[in-house]
């Protein structure tokens, strides 16, 4: 079959379009035909060996994707014919993957194989941020970064499912406007973001969403209400900040890590818990992705690189099988 494969840490300019071996699925796992994969921020972190979590080389790359269920392993609750998302972690950028019935969601009817590709790195990891590490709720406040990224889009259509007054933070104007079209209550940009968030909610808000880190950490503490929890999801920015306790005390202010993927390796069948969870919002297309672009698994090059420039304002997939 073909596939994307990492031989070299290079970065994305250096990905294989190669073909290697089908895999076979063992017990509880299912073999999926890849119709979309989704393109993620860590893939281009591992192109890179930048990334937490390291494969042996060479590795076919991809952590999301979904697709039709083509064979199932010994015990697996999964039928031929299902349509499925699944995060594997590794191999989805390729025209048939494996995954565990820990890493598989049923996909419903209402949801193109598209969308669905799009959905389970950043939806569940933005749910795992907002209900389950912050436990908002209706009529709270949050203040996105990266808004118009996969991850941020996810987390604003995800706090306004949830009931909470957005505000979104872009650093361009086309970023603006594919943020006012997610719904979100407000927009800002990026410089001087502190000031204008201080307009909107002049008490501050109940929390902030962090994907990027870098320099605007401390403006993010300054803009939050008293008890209000900085979540930190990631540094796109590239710096790993830090933060003065002091402000922490004075504010009564916290700041809380979210890594979702550790969480899931620590408690098997949460991946599941958590789509039943917001089954509803993804059955009425409260969660759909913005699309940014869609490649042929041959450009995944390009398609990663899209991520690198900082130009994305949604999701980018690889149409594989398409649907």
């Amino acid at each position: 079959m073909r596939a994307i494969r990492v031989a070299t840490l290079t970065g994305p300019d250096d990905v294989e379009f190669a073909e290697v071996d089908r895999p076979t699925p063992g017990q509880g796992e299912v073999l999926i035909e890849v119709a979309y994969a989704g393109v993620t921020f860590p893939e281009l972190l591992q192109t890179r060996g930048m990334y937490q979590v390291k494969h042996d080389l060479p590795f076919v790359l991809g952590s999301e994707a979904a697709g039709i269920v083509a064979e199932t392993g010994p015990g697996s609750r999964f039928s031929v014919g299902d349509r499925v998302a699944a995060i594997p972690g590794k191999g989805s950028f390729a025209e048939f993957m494996v995954a565990s019935d820990e890493q598989t969601v049923p996909v419903p009817d209402e949801i193109s194989l598209a969308h669905a590709a799009g959905m389970p790195m950043n939806v569940l990891t933005a749910d795992f941020a907002l209900r389950l590490r912050a436990q908002a709720k209706a009529g709270q406040s949050i203040l996105v970064h990266g808004a118009a990224g996969g991850l941020g889009s996810a987390a604003v259509q995800m706090a306004l499912a949830i009931g909470l007054e957005v505000i979104g933070v872009v650093s361009t104007e086309a970023k603006a406007q594919t943020v006012r079209e997610l719904g979100a209550t407000h927009v800002v940009m990026a410089e001087g973001f502190k000031d204008a968030t201080k307009e909107i909610c002049p008490n501050g808000v109940d929390y902030v969403f962090d994907p990027v880190g870098g320099d605007r950490f401390t403006d993010s503490t300054r803009v939050l209400a008293p008890y209000g929890r900085l979540l930190v999801l990631g540094f796109t920015a590239g710096e790993i900040p830090s933060v003065k306790v002091n402000r922490l005390l004075l504010k009564n202010i916290s700041v809380d890590g979210v890594a979702w993927g550790a969480a899931t390796r620590e408690r098997p069948g949460y991946i599941a818990e958590q789509w039943d969870a917001i089954a509803e919002y993804v059955a009425a297309g409260k969660l759909n992705p913005a699309i940014h672009g869609t490649y042929p698994l041959s450009d995944a090059a390009t398609a990663i690189g899209e991520l690198d420039s900082r130009s994305v304002q949604g999701k980018v997939l690889l149409e594989i099988n398409g649907e």
